[in-house]
């Protein structure tokens, strides 16, 4: 410790007696030390570091902690001690970005922190370059949406057999997650198959439009063993019958918000989208895109743009997911609080943009 004590004067009675300010400065100062010399340093150099900052870090400041463990996060030999103290903080700032990137944390320690920790730590470990089945399975069995929806679409993290089978069970009531499963490099055959029979038609006509040209195939044939013929029918649509059944409701005046939510309670996809249409002025192309893609607020604008009911709009909602399904309670409020709060003016001028452009075109973000 004979560095340290020509740095930081009266180390020992700051480690023995100090507050946790006089640490923090204590910590900073020698982290400072070891960084601009850690690229040179032979192991003993790296333990007797170790044995000092480990000896400050527990009673300093969390900003202090926070500060040391962003600066040690991508250094190849970072004290190894004084990582397992940090990245078993509870504090998220402290072990994030440990967790995020450092290269010096082992296997066996990140398994034993997925399994302890709670979902921002989970969440954190989902972001590093790399992850072993051993880690995922444990992610993937306790993570929640967004943790196993992030590791699903981190293309450095591996999976075993059975951490894909939990995969591709909760993508059955996840559209987003099934979508990400299924633009998976190292997805086998079996599993896109299992994953698309899990998968109700709009997360199907999503993930094939998601997917490059050359997927697109193992995608048709997949399907077309799912449903014992030579064809596609899920990717398929001819709005064509749809919008004469539309054109008779409307000159029979018979085309209000009524006809639209038997439509949709029937899940006559089609005609729904083509009443929808109708009603609002937007070309059939663009309701297909609006309705098949990962959020609800353009059903929430869309509803309000043309004056129908929260009813109608929960029932366009699980039109989406398809026959005996429904969104999860806590999505449906959300919808409906952002359903209420909506502004018509503002649906408004969403709807005329709508009513203008150019259905080929990549929907917005």
């Amino acid at each position: 410790m004979t560095v340290a004590h020509s740095i930081i004067p009266g180390l020992e009675d700051i480690v023995q007696h100090g507050d946790p300010k006089r640490r923090g400065d204590a910590v900073r100062k020698i982290s400072d030390l070891f960084l601009a010399g850690a690229s040179r340093y032979q192991p003993a150099h790296i333990d007797l570091f170790d044995g000092i900052l480990t000896s400050l870090v527990p009673q300093t400041e969390v900003e202090a902690r926070s500060a040391l463990a962003e600066r040690l996060a991508s250094l190849s030999n970072a004290p190894p001690q004084l990582v397992a103290l940090l990245v078993h903080d509870d504090e998220i700032m402290i072990a994030g970005p440990l967790l995020r990137r450092s290269p010096v944390i082992n296997e066996m320690t990140l398994v034993e922190i997925a399994k302890l920790k709670g979902q921002q730590h989970l969440l954190a470990m989902s972001d590093r370059p790399t992850l072993s089945p051993p880690i995922t399975d444990v992610i993937v069995r306790r993570g929640d949406r967004d943790v196993v929806r992030r590791v699903a679409g981190n293309a450095g993290a591996n999976f075993s057999h059975l951490g894909y089978a939990g995969l591709i069970r909760r993508a059955g009531d996840d559209g987003v997650l099934a979508v990400t499963v299924g633009q998976r490099g190292d997805l086998s055959p079996p599993q896109l198959k299992d994953l698309l029979a899990r998968s109700v038609e709009v997360v199907r006509r999503r993930l094939f439009d998601a997917v490059p040209t050359h997927q697109r195939e193992a995608i048709n044939r997949a399907l077309a063993e799912i449903s014992g013929t030579a064809t596609n029918p899920a990717i398929t649509r001819d709005f064509a019958a749809a919008q004469r059944v539309v054109r008779k409701l409307h000159h029979a005046d018979e085309l209000n918000e009524g006809a639209l939510l038997r439509f949709a309670r029937a899940h006559q996809y089609e005609e729904t989208a083509a009443a929808l249409s109708a009603m609002s002025g937007v070309r059939i192309a663009t309701i297909d895109q609006l309705l098949k893609g990962d959020r609800d607020d353009p059903i929430l604008i869309l509803g309000k743009s043309v004056a129908i009911s929260w009813a109608t709009v929960r029932a366009l909602m699980a039109l989406r997911l398809g026959p005996g399904r429904t969104p999860a309670a806590a999505d449906v409020e959300e919808a409906r609080l952002n359903f209420e709060r909506l502004v018509p003016a503002t649906a408004q001028r969403v709807l005329t943009f709508w009513q203008t452009r150019d259905p080929t075109a990549p929907m917005p973000a």
